[in-house]
């Protein structure tokens, strides 16, 4: 069994370095500013791990801050960012999809985000979408026992919600 690399991620990062690209494009997506000690406390951890994590994507060129400013995204960090943010998104979606609870798939999808390859999450979409194109032809085909579900489990045209 090959032993996954915990120091970096498929996408060059640390995971707790990739967990704050991604709090901070979270924020910047709720319309707040990502100042250190809101991406502590949205991450539940301490504000000097915090001031590291950030030094470590200066140096990287993924984020910039003025001294005791808002943290702000390059436009290499956004692109990273929004890609952790699609990764998390999947996987959380495709756990829902097996039956896991919303609050235990997203963090496990938050775990999983950082190490899965590209291959595999290619074939984790392609099996939401055949999973979501069967449901739409199910709910599509009459059913005998009342409506079926439709696509990912979204209610099927025209049934009351």
């Amino acid at each position: 069994m090959k032993r996954v690399q915990s120091a970096t991620t498929t996408l060059g990062l640390s995971m707790s370095l990739g967990d704050y690209l991604e709090c901070i494009e979270m924020l910047g997506r709720a319309g707040k500013l990502a100042r250190v000690r809101d991406i502590a406390a949205a991450l539940k951890v301490k504000t000097p791990s915090v001031e590291k994590g950030v030094a470590a994507l200066k140096s990287a060129g993924l984020v910039k801050q003025e001294p005791y400013g808002a943290v702000e995204l390059t436009e290499e960090g956004k692109k990273r960012a929004t890609e952790l943010c699609a990764r998390h998104e999947l996987l959380k979606k495709f756990l829902v999809r097996l039956g896991v609870s919303p609050e235990t798939a997203e963090t496990d999808g938050c775990k999983m985000e950082h190490f899965l390859s590209e291959e595999t999450l290619g074939r984790v979409a392609a099996f939401l979408d055949g999973a979501c194109l069967a449901a739409e032809l199910e709910a599509a085909a009459p059913a005998e026992a009342g409506p079926a579900a439709g696509a990912c489990g979204d209610p099927p045209e025209g049934a009351a919600e």
